[in-house]
């Protein structure tokens, strides 16, 4: 069966043959949208760009906290100590730790949009709750419920992108949201750092924190007029609200319907298949236990585990998600990196030494520079996602970034460490700069050059292609394995940003940047073993791929029939 956002679009298809045989498998339509179908319809983009909004706000939210850390001073009673930062900072990512599987539940109870416009409220709630703060507390109330609207966001926005796109652009609309992510953190740090240079000392991070609030009321009006997806319309019986939604994404005509009516019978099939099969479970248990709301949250987390193409399918975006973090990127990543320069003397010692070389003065614009070569790489990766595919891409991108970790131990190797760890930040004079001898200016740009070969690489690959995740469950578990993989992916970074400076520390940067680079080797391994290629398939045709197996071969075969 093909994807019900793709099968209508193929107006030059046989509707007539399909109206003369309703038994035709639809299973090998997405081959042939790939050929011939050349953009997705204007409704589709705009779907896309609402839904994106999450993903600025996801990287606003999570990039601005670094000026925000530089221009508090004492303005919530005393100046912020080391502990208080680490608890602000973590905040946000423990609460979308702990979210994200609570939100797969909620997106199969009340909608994917409404849990779109959930996390709306509470974004707009804990950037007020910033902007007023008057205590450390309070401040980490603030960043927790911005953490609660991330963990939402995060996961129910690429989970609503994917079951409206067309197989052969899912891919590209996925990345879009993504790349939205990337210009969040871009803006958030322009918008700091114009704050922190021309605005009021006392008042310039409540105004950067508060913004956050614009794009998420955008967001609730945009997506207030949006349709929900036909795939959670027909789990809760809206059967005619589906069909007017896959009309209204894909435009009105008497083959489009046709077309409609077939992919609502597939989609229809499989929901009475899953429901078939749930109650073949439940027999035994009283109406009332069937009905029941944890019952049927424990049903679905049992199907999750139970069946073998759903394990696997979880195994797999567990393992992207993971990846995505423990490979080190959030060390690396503007807002990480320089929330720890912050923190830490030591951190700031090489930013400022790296910095003073390549003649820059402020931190929070120069680290603006990895930013906008993540954005970039982030738009090549919009225009190849789909092209050459989400398992080739990964396979190629992965060890030019274990190559970019490695160069960048090699290149602390010649960095002199200051031997305390608290000492005070080096001179950006010229002076200073003039003492530093010419093997470690050389280091410090390799390892400048270096992130930015390990960021770029990273943004063609591993940044956008874990984000996919909702293609690889079936319909009655993709909310809860797309949530649990969600969480799996703030867990690790939650576990990175625990372990990076600990690390640092005892095990020296270049060890510590050898240590990820082990990490990215051993995923890519495991990548080339168990992740096949879903380019241009349906949602439905990857999750049949994960039935009786990891499904790589039959999905290179595909890969080269297609050719």
């Amino acid at each position: 069966m093909a994807d019900s956002a793709e099968e209508p679009l193929m107006r030059h298809a046989s509707a007539d043959e399909t109206e003369d045989n309703p038994d035709v498998d639809l299973s090998d339509v997405s081959l042939l949208l790939e050929k011939n179908l050349r953009n997705p319809g204007i409704f589709v983009w705009l779907l896309t760009f609402s839904a994106g909004i999450s993903g600025l706000l996801f990287g606003y939210d999570t990039g601005v906290i670094s000026a925000t850390l530089v221009s508090i001073n004492s303005s919530l009673g005393h100046s912020l100590t080391t502990l208080d930062k680490s608890l602000i900072t973590s905040a946000t990512a423990l609460f979308a730790l702990l979210v994200s599987p609570v939100s797969g539940i909620l997106a199969d109870r009340l909608g994917r949009k409404r849990v779109v416009l959930l996390a709306d409220l509470a974004f707009v709630l804990g950037a007020v709750v910033q902007a007023v703060a008057s205590s450390v507390p309070l401040m980490i109330a603030g960043r927790s419920v911005v953490g609660i609207a991330v963990g939402a966001g995060s996961f129910a926005a690429p989970l609503y992108i994917s079951e409206l796109s067309p197989a052969p652009f899912r891919g590209r609309l996925m990345t879009l949201n993504v790349l939205f992510i990337t210009v969040g953190q871009v803006v958030a740090y322009v918008v700091g750092w114009l704050f922190v240079q021309w605005g009021n000392e006392n008042t310039a991070w409540r105004w950067i924190v508060g913004l956050g609030a614009v794009p998420a009321g955008v967001q609730m009006i945009t997506m207030a007029i949006m349709p929900e997806t036909p795939r959670w319309l027909v789990m809760v019986n809206r059967h005619d609200d589906a069909r007017r939604v896959l009309n209204k994404v894909f435009g009105s005509g008497v083959e489009i319907q046709q077309m409609a009516d077939h992919v609502l019978k597939g989609i229809e099939e499989e929901v009475r298949e899953e429901e078939e099969a749930k109650r073949g479970r439940q027999r035994g248990q009283t109406k009332e236990e069937r009905d029941s709301w944890l019952a049927a949250a424990k049903d679905n987390w049992v199907e999750l585990f139970r069946i073998p193409g759903n394990r696997r399918a979880l195994t797999i975006a567990c393992l992207l998600q993971g990846l995505q973090q423990l490979c080190g990127f959030v060390s690396f990543s503007p807002p990480q990196f320089l929330t720890r320069l912050t923190m830490k003397n030591s951190l700031m010692y090489f930013s400022a030494t790296i910095f003073t070389i390549l003649g820059f003065e402020s931190p929070t614009l120069t680290s603006l520079v990895v930013a906008v070569t993540n954005f970039i790489m982030t738009c090549a990766a919009l225009f190849l996602i789909d092209r050459i595919g989400r398992r080739r891409i990964l396979l190629s991108s992965i060890p030019i970034m274990a190559i970019g970790l490695l160069l960048c131990a090699l290149g602390f190797i010649f960095i002199r460490l200051p031997s305390d760890f608290n000492s005070t930040n080096p001179s950006v004079s010229t002076a200073a700069r003039d003492e530093i001898p010419l093997s470690e200016r050389t280091a410090s740009m390799l390892v400048l050059s270096s992130v930015m070969l390990y960021v770029g690489s990273y943004a063609l690959g591993l940044g956008n292609v874990p984000w996919m995740q909702s293609e690889l469950f079936p319909l009655n578990v993709r909310s809860l394995g797309s949530g649990i993989s969600t969480s799996t992916n703030w867990g690790a970074n939650f576990i990175v940003g625990l372990t990076f400076l600990p690390m640092m520390v005892f095990f020296t940067p270049p060890w510590t940047f050898v240590i990820y680079a082990v990490v990215c080797i051993s995923g890519w391994v495991c990548i080339l073993c168990i992740y096949p290629e879903t380019k241009g398939l349906s949602l439905e045709e990857t999750s049949a791929l994960l039935a009786n197996g990891w499904g790589v071969k039959e999905s290179l075969r595909r890969v080269q029939d297609e050719q």
